[in-house]
């Protein structure tokens, strides 16, 4: 049983979002006393969030739907600089242009899942290049830096674990921590932001801005970590063979999204149930338990439940329809997504097109190792190629392993 009584922390510590959190009984009680903002940053180093940021979306949504506000900071500032937390190599920096184009990218994300508006729950998006871009450095070093201790912050995990191994660490990249901690007390001052969340391994940098809202202005902060996601197998969340699982309609299809979840683990489905679901906790203890081929129709709610989500009960539906008649019926030409290429066309070049893979070489190491068939017969030949001989009904059918499919039409 969680020891908390505000229905923010209660239902986050049950469904599995709260790793670490700052003086826990104070911001308990704070939640029970009224509306709470709380935020998370997110930097704009691609033009579209994956799902290994769906936890944190989640946990702004489940703030929402607890009564208080959710606050998304983009990081217009801080992507000039780069985080250098647990990476074994400094971000490449991005120009303004880029920057912006990113930006306008991943507010798509947060569409479906947060209410905006004035109201006081509703959720908030700003930019730390409000006022990031205008700090004078001197002034500052005087009243920022001066709280910040060069021992504590070398001890830091995020920059020793670079130091350790003898990798360089910019000095551009050193100050990212006291950005990210000025963020904290801005948005405080400005909107009254009380309680900064994010991975575990943000923590280091959410302290450093917890204790700088308290030295600069003796005012109350709160930090929350949500643990680090990994699958059973220890695979990274948001990633697969074939890349990234993007939150944009326009990078993932919704029907390859609806794959990916169904997809998942025997051992993740209780998990993901929890966290990236609304079912109640009770259903998803159900579906959690569930052994043996039972498990699939539980993956097949999870799916349809995180796709709807993000893409809408009915593309949901439409994905889970699309895969029944996959699977269970046999494909057809108006079941599956498609693609349009001249035939002939080598295989590889249409492995890349239906984003099967992001190279040549993975693709030949995909047909290296039988995962790749056309028309549900494995292709030996990295080599081959797709011809109008190959079409049937009109289209030739190219998959991937077992679950993802594309339709290859002449054209």
């Amino acid at each position: 049983m969680t020891p908390f009584q505000s229905d923010f922390l209660r239902e986050a510590s049950e469904r599995g979002y709260i790793h670490q959190v700052t003086d826990p009984a104070s911001l308990d009680a704070r939640l029970r006393e009224g509306v709470v903002a709380g935020y998370i940053g997110f930097d704009c180093t691609a033009d579209s969030l994956h799902v290994g940021s769906l936890m944190q979306i989640m946990l702004l949504r489940l703030m929402q739907r607890c009564g208080h506000r959710p606050v998304v900071l983009m990081g217009g500032g801080t992507t000039k600089v780069g985080d250098p937390s647990f990476r074994d190599e400094a971000r490449p920096l991005l120009d303004e242009a880029a920057i912006e184009r990113n930006k306008a990218g991943i507010r798509k994300a947060f569409e479906p899942f947060l209410r905006f508006g004035e109201g006081a729950s509703d959720a908030i998006m700003l930019d730390n290049a409000e006022w990031l871009d205008r700090l004078l450095y001197l002034p500052f070093l005087r009243d920022v830096g001066r709280h910040f201790s060069v021992n504590r912050m070398l001890s830091m995990d995020s920059v020793r674990l670079r130091l350790d191994r003898e990798q360089n660490l910019s000095f551009l990249e050193f100050n990212y921590m006291l950005l990210q901690a000025y963020d904290f007390a801005e948005l405080r001052r400005r909107y009254g932001v009380t309680m900064q969340m994010g991975g575990s391994d943000q923590w280091g940098n959410i302290v450093m801005g917890v204790e700088l809202c308290r030295r600069m202005d003796a005012a109350e902060a709160f930090g929350v970590t949500t643990p680090l996601l990994t699958t059973a197998s220890g695979a990274k969340m948001g990633k697969t063979a074939s890349g990234a699982v993007w939150l944009n309609a326009e990078k993932l299809a919704p029907y390859e999204y609806w794959q990916y979840w169904r997809n998942t683990e025997d051992a993740d489905v209780g998990r993901f149930l929890g966290l990236f679901t609304e079912l109640p906790m009770e259903e998803v203890r159900r579906l959690g338990a569930l052994q043996g081929s039972e498990v699939n129709e539980a993956k097949k709610v999870l799916a349809t439940e995180a796709t709807a989500l993000l893409h809408g009960r009915a593309a949901a539906e439409a994905a889970a329809e699309t895969a029944r008649r996959t699977f269970e019926e046999g494909a057809t030409a108006a079941t599956l997504p498609s693609i349009t290429a001249p035939l002939p066309a080598p295989l590889l070049d249409l492995l890349l097109a239906a984003d099967f893979v992001k190279s040549k070489g993975e693709g030949r190491r995909l047909v290296a190792q039988s995962g790749i068939r056309l028309n549900d017969e494995p292709v030996a030949d990295p080599l081959r190629e797709v011809g109008p001989g190959d079409l049937r009904d009109g289209a030739a059918k190219l998959s991937l392993g077992r679950k993802r499919h594309i339709l290859v039409r002449n054209g």
